[in-house]
């Protein structure tokens, strides 16, 4: 693969011991310098090429011996020269933008000529990414939809207006012509899609209802969670309203309801206030955070671990304006196998306590 503009994630997760130890290495980019290219530090050369990224990790590319220049590995202070060869070298293969279609069972629970409902189940990742480049629902829509729209700006999103976590089940809307994509995209924009979630989650939230605020962003200690800056000094503003349906003690069953959509927002938001997601392993609702950790209750918990090995979130309704008609329509799905299961296991106890 040969190209002068470079992208950031190709450099995502570059591992020294990987680079050196790998048994087969991939050529991401080749680069000859121009003949009237002052002589400029390497990694500053790259940070230059690349999109979105730092110098911290160009120079972490470099340390990671992932860099070469005329066939040799150099350092973060070598000085490129006119008619250099420079090559990035990765033990993953370059990926493709483009969308394999895979014959998938996809449970669609509507379909027209501008959109489908998709009732996704949890384990599914949405969209291609790094480490899981097929088998994920845009594989399979690409299989099922024959030119599927590629999202607003260009962007390889193809039938995406929104998105749910790989472990979240529950409802997704797919733009099948660019149109409905640019009107379902602008009801998101807007705030007026009408999004619920029920989420099983640990102790008791404050009250029958309530409303969390709070800006959203990567949290500063580790980059694959999300935190919440009450004081809006970081990411962006996040509006969850919540009402309790059911309690069982230790765990309650709530209806959420998205004024906004940020990445991880009910499960971020839950843990914010003391009430992380039950099984959520990611915001810490993986270990029992009500009750005593002994004896049978330990027992039943852990039970209820493994029925429910992850997050007890489900996608459970959406709400919106037809592209086309200009009728308001919705949909409502029901609780998948797994949490379905759960809330039975907590009802008999609570009944049995």
């Amino acid at each position: 693969m040969i190209s002068n503009e470079l992208d950031a994630e190709d450099l995502e997760g570059v591992d020294p011991d990987e680079i050196e130890g790998g048994d087969e290495l991939y050529e991401h980019h080749r680069i000859v310098v121009d003949r009237g290219q002052e002589l400029l530090r390497i990694d500053k050369f790259l940070q230059a090429r690349l999109r979105n990224t730092s110098r911290n990790k160009v120079q972490e590319a470099i340390r990671a011996l992932a860099v070469e220049v005329n066939g040799v590995p150099v350092k973060p202070n070598y000085r490129v020269k006119p008619q250099d060869t420079i090559t990035i070298t990765l033990p993953e293969p370059p990926r493709d933008d483009r969308v394999v279609p895979e014959e998938m069972a996809l449970d669609i629970r509507y379909e027209d000529s501008e959109l489908l409902i998709v009732n996704k189940p949890a384990g599914l990742v949405v969209h291609p990414a790094y480490g899981h480049w097929q088998g994920t629902l845009v594989n399979g829509l690409a299989h099922h939809l024959a030119n599927l729209p590629t999202g607003r700006n260009g962007e390889i999103r193809p039938g995406l207006v929104h998105r749910i976590d790989k472990d979240t089940s529950g409802l997704l809307v797919i733009g099948k012509t660019e149109f409905a994509m640019t009107h379902l995209s602008n009801q998101f924009f807007h705030h007026t899609i009408q999004r619920s979630y029920l989420a099983l989650v640990w102790g008791t939230p404050p009250g029958p209802t309530g409303t969390i605020r709070g800006h959203i962003g990567r949290s500063v200690r580790d980059r694959k969670v999300q935190a919440v800056f009450p004081g809006g000094e970081q990411g962006k503003p996040a509006v969850t309203h919540y009402e309790v349906l059911e309690s069982f003690g230790p765990v309650t069953l709530v209806r959420c309801v998205l004024e906004t959509g940020r990445t991880h927002q009910i499960r971020a938001h839950m843990q914010y206030i003391g009430h992380p997601l039950f099984s959520d392993a990611t915001y810490g609702g993986d270990r029992i955070r009500v009750g005593q950790n002994t004896g049978s209750y330990r027992m039943f918990v852990e039970n209820a671990f493994q029925l429910m090995p992850r997050q007890a979130l489900h996608a459970r309704s959406l709400g919106f304006v037809h592209p086309t008609s200009g009728k308001q329509i919705f949909f409502e799905v029901e609780l998948p196998d797994d949490f379905a299961a759960v809330l039975e296991k907590w009802r008999a106890w609570a009944s049995a306590s």
